[in-house]
């Protein structure tokens, strides 16, 4: 055994993990702090929020296990943005919290505003915490999809101080408040994000205390610099090449494509969108490019180095480009608000690209994000605004069956019905799986659902629906074949174009949430197999015929 005592700039590997493990907890905290004390369905109920420390130059250092990667990756580049061009360090002061929520600068849509707090130790700066969370309104107009440039989706507040010195800056509360239909339910949510914040700044100065840190510096670079490692050494196992592919799907008036040349070169591994569609005008669809950069990442770290926590170390190895300009990295005021609609398409962008170099790591593509909310105004209820996150069935594996439906690639919880309910005039008739949903494959696609709403309001509210894949569903992968695509009806009328929804009293809406792509030769799926989705519901005896071949005579099942 080797005896020789540690250099004094490293940190043994007992150590290193107990410490890295408490940061992920301080950053645990901070996230279930912001489920607790929010004031809206989309923070409390849906989980629309992430939550990360950084270190003292801004490099993500830890994350919350349940926050969405996404935001994770976003927001230190955001951080350092700030920091670079906006509110210097040296200009910072303890107490202070900063904010923007500008599309471009941070996370991409003015819905998602980004709060920043340093944490000062003797006098300096020793990490950031950060949280990205989707308020419940910013103003402008109810729709998700038709708008013509940002400006229409709501009021945009460039980075500032949200308090100075521990004490909220008055002005730009009033600018807040000002601007947004519920102003207690935004303010709210984000007073609570300020509070969780305070509580992981004790949290930290706890942690330096019990190790005697007077900064995380060699903590940090240490993290770091072994993930990258780590990373650098499941690149450098693969073979040298290039790899393509591409998606085309719905967009909203017309269809996008989305272009993957994937270049692995040594240990390092270069992501190029170039050849996608060129951002659009005429729909609120396209992706600034933070979140194109932040979701192309997050694959290449769970196919590659699963098992190392999120943080910018996993990010040095990896070179994204996207042509200025494109749907995946519009330019400004392109509209926003749905950008969701490219983000979804992403990772079976680079699972499609890899499927030939890694079949046992890529899953096929999922059913979707299918959010909708509702606004308006009720003596029961008040002024509410009311937010649910279904998503449809998830993708097949190789191994693996595709899961009943799940949020992907963006960590959500679905707004219970009973939340629902109780917050707005809105009832819940049905929620059921949909028989043959699951994309066929040796290993099937994960169902998708059915929601059935009834307006039971005094007046008419607005309703928002943001659906996809209804003209080109979830395709699968390896000879699997897609899942059903999605439909909305509103009193039985199917629709396709999704202004805000005039849902008057009495009214039903019927969302068909799409299912996942399978994977593999649905006739190499094995009987017993296709016998068990039978009586589970999720295929039907027609289809366990004409797709995977398998013949059901008497009642086998009984």
């Amino acid at each position: 055994m080797d005896t020789r005592p540690l250099a004094p700039d490293t940190i043994d590997p007992i150590t290193l993990e107990i410490q890295w493990q408490r940061l992920i907890a301080i950053a645990d905290e901070m996230d279930t702090s912001t489920i607790r004390t929010s004031f809206s369905t989309i923070v409390g109920e849906s989980h629309d929020f992430g939550c990360i420390m950084m270190d003292q130059d801004g490099r993500g250092l830890t994350q919350a296990v349940f926050s969405p990667p996404q935001f994770c990756t976003m927001l230190p580049r955001t951080a350092r943005e700030i920091l670079r061009d906006w509110l210097p360090k040296e200009t910072l002061r303890d107490g202070d919290v900063l904010i923007t929520n500008d599309p471009w600068i941070g996370s991409t849509h003015l819905p998602d505003y980004n709060v920043i707090t340093p944490v000062f130790r003797q006098g300096k700066i020793v990490a950031f915490l950060g949280t990205i969370a989707h308020v419940s309104d910013v103003g402008g107009h109810l729709g998700d999809l038709e708008a013509q440039d940002m400006f229409m989706e709501g009021t945009r507040l460039m980075p500032c101080k949200f308090f100075i010195e521990g004490q909220p800056h008055e002005l730009v509360h009033t600018f807040i408040r000002a601007n947004c239909r519920v102003p207690e339910m935004v303010l709210g949510d984000l007073h609570a994000i300020v509070g969780t914040h305070r509580v992981a700044a004790r949290r930290l100065q706890e942690f330096m205390d019990d190790y005697g840190l007077d900064d995380l510096v060699l903590l940090s670079n240490t993290i770091l610099d072994r993930s990258e490692a780590a990373l650098r050494k499941a690149i450098a196992a693969l073979p040298d090449g290039v790899s393509t592919y591409e998606v085309t799907a719905d967009g909203y008036l017309e269809p996008f494509t989305l272009k993957m040349r994937i270049e692995i070169k040594g240990d390092e591994l270069s992501m190029d969108f170039a050849g996608s569609s060129p951002q659009q005008w005429h729909s609120a669809i396209n992706a600034a490019f933070n979140i194109t950069y932040a979701t192309a990442v997050y694959p290449i770290k769970c196919m590659l180095v699963p098992r190392v926590p999120n943080n910018d170390g996993l990010v040095r190895p990896l070179t994204i480009t996207a042509p200025e300009g494109s749907i995946c990295n519009c330019t400004f005021p392109a509209p926003v608000k749905a950008r969701a609609k490219v983000m979804k398409h992403i990772p079976p962008l680079i699972f499609g690209a890899l499927t030939p170099l890694m079949p046992d790591e890529t899953i096929a593509a999922a059913g979707g994000i299918f959010p909708f909310h509702f606004v308006g105004n009720d003596s029961r209820f008040g002024n509410f605004a009311v937010h649910v996150l279904p998503h449809g069935g998830l993708g097949a594996t190789q191994a693996q069956d595709g899961l009943l439906p799940t949020a992907y690639p963006h960590n959500s919880t679905i707004t219970p019905t009973e939340m629902m309910e109780a917050r707005s005039p809105v009832l819940m008739l049905r929620k059921r799986m949909i028989t043959d949903s699951g994309g066929p494959g040796r290993r099937r696609g994960g169902p998708g659902v059915e929601y059935v709403l009834k307006s039971v309001a005094e007046k008419p509210i607005t309703l928002q629906v943001r659906p996809d894949l209804l003209k080109n569903p979830a395709p699968g992968l390896m000879g699997g074949q897609p899942g059903r695509p999605g439909a909305v009806y509103l009193n039985g009328e199917k629709i396709e174009r999704f202004p805000p929804i005039h849902f008057r009293p009495g009214d039903e809406c019927i969302l068909q949430i799409p299912g996942g792509g399978g994977f593999g030769d649905p006739k190499e799926r094995e009987r017993d197999r296709v016998l068990k989705d039978i009586d589970d519901g999720v295929v039907s005896v027609e289809a366990a015929r004409d797709v995977y071949g398998v013949e059901v005579e008497g009642d086998h099942h009984a």
